[in-house]
């Protein structure tokens, strides 16, 4: 990992060094004088510590140090659907992860799923409901002793409500799908700013938080009902505005981008659907595991803020349509004419036609 050591007067500057590595008082560093006073900060399970410089004199410095292999990255909802594929995809590219999701059980087959899948997979997972301040707090807490540094925090968990009038959707519902996404995504980029502004810091963007938002023409093409197209309406805002704040708070290391799956064949999708809608996800829709291939490097080598990672463009809907207009009418990708899942010898299936991926 390479750091730079800039000028400064008087502030701080964070560092991050291997364990076991000393600096103090007079240290000679690549021909520059430090004259500097060192406190270790906190000692993170990763490997890696946090150094505090204070009384900077004049200098830049740069020098590399050995890093951690791999990002330490956080998945809220990682126990099905796109955040246990990507999940996947995390670790095989030797990333470090924590996951987390609301039934204990199934987070741990989850966890046990991904180290059989994946030799030496670097995986810890905890069970929290993202509506909960409490909840939140503890994953944050969690996740900073286990991964040390913090690269990227996906907002993964979602729900949405039946596909009714809004009228005819019990109060209960609203509130629970409002919690986990809109209040869930809020509580879960606060705690995950508090770990990312207390970092090394950097000029540019090397921390990055993801909503799963809706763009404009997402909204008016998913046929969701009101309230979830409201809530990820909401999350698209909250990426827009957090980003703003940040910058206008002079946190330069923090991106905050929203990030579009599209149409992936979960339970959220699945639920209430009609075989006509099933036949249209042959061509538009992917399997989780298509998704997360197609999102995970864009999600690793993301720069800057205010990035929109899709699967699914505008365009590539339309050519979707077009060139898929067969399996529109006859079914045959993912479902048969009537809408009753073709299965791929293999593999099992629930009910509602989800892959069972554990």
């Amino acid at each position: 990992m390479s750091m730079a050591i800039q000028a400064c007067s008087s502030g701080l500057q964070l560092c991050r060094f291997p364990l076991g590595q000393e600096l103090a008082r007079g240290n000679e560093w690549k021909g520059a004088n430090f004259p500097t006073q060192v406190l270790r900060m906190r000692r993170a399970a990763a490997g890696v510590e946090f150094l505090r410089f204070s009384s900077c004199a004049g200098f830049d410095v740069s020098q590399s140090f050995p890093g951690n292999e791999g990002l330490g990255i956080v998945i809220t909802g990682g126990t099905s659907g796109l955040g246990f594929a990507l999940a996947r995809k995390f670790l095989e590219s030797k990333d470090r992860v924590v996951i987390c999701g609301r039934d204990e059980m199934r987070l741990n087959r989850a966890i046990h799923a991904l180290q059989v899948d994946i030799q030496g997979a670097n995986i810890e997972g905890v069970v929290c409901d993202v509506s909960r301040p409490s909840d939140v707090g503890r994953l944050a807490s969690f996740a900073s002793e286990k991964l040390g540094i913090i690269d990227r925090w996906l907002n993964n968990a979602g729900e949405v409500t039946s596909k009714k009038l809004l009228a005819d959707v019990e109060a209960d519902e609203i509130i629970r799908v409002s919690g986990t996404n809109v209040i869930g995504s809020l509580l879960c980029c606060r705690e995950a700013i508090r770990i990312m502004r207390d970092q090394p810091a950097s000029v540019v963007p090397s921390y990055h938080i993801f909503n799963m938002g809706f763009s404009q023409w997402g909204a008016k093409f998913t046929k969701s009902a009101c309230t979830h197209k409201a809530t990820k309406i909401a999350l698209t805002q909250l990426t827009e505005s957090l980003s703003e704040e940040l910058k206008a708070s002079g946190i330069s290391s923090i991106g905050v981008h929203n990030l579009s799956p599209g149409l992936v064949l979960t339970d959220l999708l699945l639920k209430d659907s009609t075989p006509v809608a099933r036949r249209f996800f042959n061509t538009l829709a992917e399997e989780p595991d298509t998704a997360a291939t197609i999102l995970a490097p864009q999600i690793r080598s993301v720069q800057g803020s205010k990035q929109s990672l899709e699967v699914l463009s505008p365009l590539s809907a339309v050519l979707k349509v077009v060139t898929g207009f067969p399996q529109i009418i006859s079914g045959g990708r993912f479902f048969d004419k009537e809408g009753n899942r073709v299965a791929v010898t293999g593999k099992r299936y629930k009910d509602n036609g989800v892959e069972v991926l554990f």
